[in-house]
């Protein structure tokens, strides 16, 4: 049986071209370690990496790529932000889509450190409007934290829009681009984004493991490093460096990742984000057109390609979802996720929780007849299910 790929929501796959040649010939060799080795391998490795750093820079239209640090990914990226930045007392604004990797730290600190957060309006296909988050900005706002695209349902939030709210009120704005990076435009400077947290591994097509932020001057001045140590620089002191990126960046660096990335986004650069994009939305479009209608399965979230990405979530309305997702994988190699996709709050917003959802996740290598065969088994299972 052909197995079908549907779950590039969690991991794209397969790699970009090249990533995995990369990272294999820097092991093999000449793994060598920047900022420590003073010969010419270290050197030609530290330039690959400060490459990358201008790659991302440019991708997200940030001022310098001193202000890209590399980091394990997106989960570790905000807690170094939140713990880094906030203070007892302090006031967080969220969506109602955001992922644990961001609801678990904000709800340890307010816990433990007395820092409190609201969540703004969210309707049941996962929209939120700059005005639902301006309601909940007060006094003791610090930080305004969205999700650029949901990784439950796909949709997309104005964060154009959002940033201009918080500009207005002067507070920060940090983004998640889990699911937009890779595939949608991000302008930091047009969004007036503070912090941009990216994965690698998603639609920037790299491997696991690697992942970073980039920050603004503005709010660097502002957050205190969590993770200290060496960085290379300054040895002579035992205090941190301040500046960028070494004052995030202590301990040796996930060079293989970084420059398996790099490879990934030179395949980005020649592929074209927009090209990409315009696949996949193809791709969406038929399975969207596709299962909308077929009883028993419910469409989460938007039914038309407007404001949305490549990520539909499908509830089975008279069955267990994971029944649904085991018999797509078992009888017709259909990979999917089906859960709550670490974000019990999006499931809340949307109507879903705790059931939760099936969701297929596609990619630019999907072909339109992958997606024939998805919706073919989607009622192939629903036509079944009594005998389940």
């Amino acid at each position: 049986m052909d197995k079908i790929y549907f779950d590039n929501g969690s991991t794209s796959f397969p790699k970009a071209p090249g990533v995995g040649r990369a990272m294999a010939e820097l092991l093999e060799q000449g793994a060598f370690n920047i900022n420590r080795g003073g010969y010419e391998g270290a050197y030609e490795v530290a330039e690959r990496v400060l490459d990358a750093r201008e790659m991302l820079a440019k991708l997200f239209h940030a001022e310098s790529s001193r202000q890209v640090i590399f980091t394990p990914g997106i989960t570790w990226s905000f807690n170094m932000l939140l713990q880094g930045l906030l203070c007892p007392g302090d006031h967080v604004v969220v969506s109602g889509m955001e992922h644990n990797g961001v609801m678990r730290p904000l709800e340890y600190l307010r816990q433990t450190f007395g820092i409190s957060y609201d969540v703004a309006k969210t309707s049941e296909e996962g929209e939120v409007t700059p005005e639902a988050v301006e309601e909940k900005i007060g006094p003791k706002t610090k930080l305004v934290l969205v999700l650029h695209a949901s990784n439950v349902c796909g949709t997309v939030l104005p964060i154009e829009g959002i940033g201009e709210v918080c500009k207005r009120h002067g507070v920060f704005f940090a983004v998640d681009t889990a699911q937009s990076a890779g595939t949608l435009s991000i302008d930091m400077q047009k969004a007036n984004i503070d912090f941009l947290a990216f994965a690698g591994h998603k639609g920037l097509k790299g491997p696991q493991g690697i992942g970073g932020f980039l920050i603004t001057p503005r709010l660097d001045a502002c957050v205190r490093p969590v993770i200290l140590g060496g960085t290379g620089s300054h040895s002579d002191l035992l205090t941190q460096p301040s500046e960028l990126p070494d004052k995030y960046e202590s301990g040796t660096m996930n060079l293989p990742g970084i420059i398996g990335l790099h490879a990934a986004l030179s395949y980005l650069e020649e592929a074209g984000i927009e090209v990409i994009r315009r696949k996949k939305e193809v791709l969406t479009r038929q399975f969207l057109e596709g299962v909308t209608g077929i009883p028993g399965v419910r469409v989460i979230g938007k039914k038309t390609m407007e404001h949305r990405t490549a990520v539909v979530s499908l509830d089975f309305l008279e069955m267990d979802n994971a029944i649904a997702a085991f018999y797509l994988e078992q009888e017709y190699g259909i990979m999917t996720r089906v859960g709550l996709h670490c974000a019990p709050l999006a499931h809340q917003s949307l109507g879903t929780f705790p059931k939760g959802t099936v969701r297929f996740s596609f990619g630019e290598q999907n072909t339109e007849e992958e997606i024939a065969k998805g919706i073919e088994a989607v009622k192939k299972i629903l036509e079944n299910r009594d005998h389940l």
